[in-house]
């Protein structure tokens, strides 16, 4: 899988979901090799995507087509400022990966010093038990930039669920890949909770 990361401000919430329901009616036909998307805007306006393709290959056939630039000219127009684009090759995915089924879907973007501990760690913790101490997961996508960067896409079956998932005091054997895994983050991380997600989907 390749995942195309978008992110930028926009005060137009509404007419952003337009452009992107016209892409799906429109474009999303000559698209082959699209699987999905992931969007949604943040409570300061901060939208972000997470777009889906089998290969690099289909994103860049996607991105090189007249009508795909036209729409992103009309679209871009919504955001203030720069917009931000990562392509990431590198995609790993946690229980059912991304689902359309959730009700709430919290986007992390960190940069770590070790992407190879990270990845181990992360599949450490799926070997591990992270499903029985957070049902309220259903999956979830990390897509990894290339320069230690990554964006990981956490899909919850709904918000309260969610909340209530955080306070619950994880076992000791969890609680030490969780702390060695924030040890590896070069500052914070940034959350972006988006608690009326968009869903597309290939059919």
């Amino acid at each position: 899988m390749f995942i195309q990361t978008i992110q930028g401000h926009t005060s137009n919430a509404g007419e952003l979901k337009d452009c992107l329901d016209q892409w799906m009616h429109d474009l999303e036909p000559g698209a082959p090799g699209w699987l999905g998307t992931t969007a949604g805007i943040t409570s300061d306006g901060t939208f972000v995507a997470l777009a889906r393709f089998e290969s690099q290959q289909a994103a860049r056939h996607n991105s090189e087509r007249p009508e795909q630039h036209q729409w992103w000219m009309e679209t871009s127009k919504l955001f203030s400022g720069e917009v931000a684009f990562h392509d990431c090759q590198d995609v790993d995915q946690f229980g059912r990966g991304g689902s359309d089924d959730a009700g709430f879907v919290q986007v992390i973007e960190a940069k770590v010093r070790d992407v190879a501990r990270m990845r181990e760690l992360g599949r450490r913790m799926e070997a591990e038990g992270m499903a029985d101490l957070r049902p309220d997961v259903i999956g979830g996508l990390v897509a990894l930039h290339g320069d230690g960067g990554y964006t990981m896409a956490i899909y919850f079956t709904s918000e309260k669920a969610a909340r209530e998932g955080e306070r619950r005091e994880p076992p000791a054997h969890l609680r030490d890949i969780m702390t060695e895994q924030q040890s590896l983050h070069e500052g914070p991380p940034t959350f972006m909770d988006l608690s009326e997600p968009w869903f597309y989907s290939h059919h």
